[in-house]
């Protein structure tokens, strides 16, 4: 292949492209297009509808909708309540998993048939670590899952069946697994690209799926009791978020093709990846650790408050204009999910004695909505969203960078299952979305020969 006539080939034409199918905002809004399927006004639009979980940052009052505190139920119970039952319960992650699937908290004995149906699930297919995992390692971990659960499907003799009983089977061994998934690719990547040792535990039987991950992570097997704890508060938050999040909506929009579930757990993972999806959680600490620089110290208040407004001016860390982790499409006052996290992270950092710290976190927290609304008085409340601190409670239990993502994708299979299991149940079309086309209706042919040689 010439490489440089096909780069000059690229560099010819794609503003070419660029120029052809750029499409000006005013268009938008003179067809009445919601981009992102959201209206101005932030409102999404209703596309389905669900019975798993239901997240609101707003309220209706006197036929005015008004701006609340946010409020994340799965099957009906509020967030905060779930979490707080599960103070003296190992298994909250397998707990809040029955719940999502079945629609009810699992009794102690549906809890004991619900883990010993994972633990069986926890064993890879033979020479599946060493033929797909290990073969061909990579620093991009979430692209290495989307590639081990594609590859799953060739070890599944009804991979194709969409019967309930079938998905089910297929959900329950991809929730078991992924945790293996995500921290063997972690420790293949660590090993041949980064050169350092190579440790691949096996799980053992009995434990909750924040202790297997922390057992298959470090070398030593070793965490404590809090730690494990705060990592299965993470991942119950990172499991749902009303249906409306984009890789649960790809989930749900390839299950209505009749597509199998290798597939659509695929796409979910591919869309989660994307930066301003769960690629997000990557770059508040880049964020804060920028500031930290710029600052005399956490108790630096005015110092905080120069560095976050040259942010919003387009003038410090990457000139966006965007202070990361603040604000969400769905919630306004606050995100549950965050202030349940900075509750827990607050307590890890005091173990840590990584206080200054937090308090760095909280009061960009504290402070980056206020700046916001001294810009814009009339936009809607903004708050510190999950995403905000969950960077930070990652590092505070030492996981690496490259695993952020993933771990949310650890928690999220929960949600795509229930919510692909809940669509072929119920849906019997394939979602087809509209687009309006702006191309002329007759454009006449011209033959090459008359073509000019040089294009516009």
């Amino acid at each position: 292949m010439n490489d440089s006539l096909t780069q000059a080939f690229i560099q010819k034409y794609t503003p070419r492209l660029v120029e052809r199918d750029r499409i000006s905002m005013d268009t938008y809004k003179a067809h009445n297009v919601n981009q992102g399927l959201r209206d101005e006004k932030g409102n999404g639009l209703v596309v389905g509808l669900t019975n798993i979980s239901r997240a609101d940052g707003f309220e209706i009052e006197n036929g005015k909708r008004t701006a609340c505190p946010g409020k994340l139920w799965y099957r009906g119970i509020d967030i905060k309540d779930l979490i707080n039952g599960f103070t003296s319960c190992r298994f909250g992650y397998e707990s809040t998993a029955f719940l999502l699937l079945f629609g009810d908290l699992p009794t102690q004995d549906e809890l004991d048939d619900f883990i010993e149906v994972l633990d069986q699930y926890r064993t890879l297919p033979p020479h599946f670590v060493r033929d797909i995992i290990m073969h061909a390692p990579s620093n991009d971990l979430m692209r290495m899952l989307t590639r081990s659960v594609l590859s799953l499907s060739a070890y599944d003799d009804n991979s194709e069946d969409t019967s309930p009983e079938n998905v089910l089977r297929q959900c329950l061994m991809l929730i078991s697994q992924f945790p293996i998934l995500v921290i063997y690719a972690y420790q293949a990547y660590n090993h041949y690209l980064k050169g350092n040792s190579l440790y691949l535990h096996r799980p053992k039987p009995g434990m909750s799926t924040s202790e297997i991950l922390l057992s298959l992570l470090r070398p030593d097997r070793r965490y404590t009791d809090l730690e494990a704890w705060v990592l299965e508060v993470e991942l119950i938050l990172h499991m749902e978020h009303g249906g409306g999040n984009n890789s649960t909506f790809v989930d749900r929009v390839v299950s209505s093709t009749g597509a199998d579930t290798y597939s659509t757990i695929a796409a979910a993972i591919a869309s989660l990846k994307g930066p301003k999806h769960g690629g997000q959680i990557l770059i508040v600490p880049k964020m804060m650790a920028d500031l930290e620089e710029n600052i005399a110290s956490d108790t630096d208040m005015a110092g905080i408050k120069r560095y976050l407004t040259a942010v919003l001016d387009c003038k410090a860390f990457d000139h966006q204009g965007k202070i990361y982790g603040i604000d969400n499409p769905v919630y306004s006052i606050s995100d549950p999910r965050a202030d349940i996290l900075r509750t827990y992270a607050k307590k890890l950092a005091a173990v840590k004695g990584c206080e200054n710290i937090y308090n760095l976190y909280a009061a960009v927290a504290d402070l980056a909505p206020k700046l916001l609304a001294e810009r814009d008085p009339d936009a809607k409340p903004t708050s510190a969203n999950i995403d905000f601190f969950s960077g930070f409670v990652y590092h505070l239990l030492d996981i690496p960078e490259e695993l952020y993502t993933p771990m949310i994708a650890v928690g999220r299979i929960v949600g795509w299952s229930a919510h692909r299991i809940e669509e072929l149940i119920n849906c019997q079309v394939i979602m087809r979305p509209a687009y309006e086309s702006l191309t002329p209706k007759q454009r006449p042919f011209v033959p090459i020969e008359d073509r000019k040689t040089e294009s516009r």
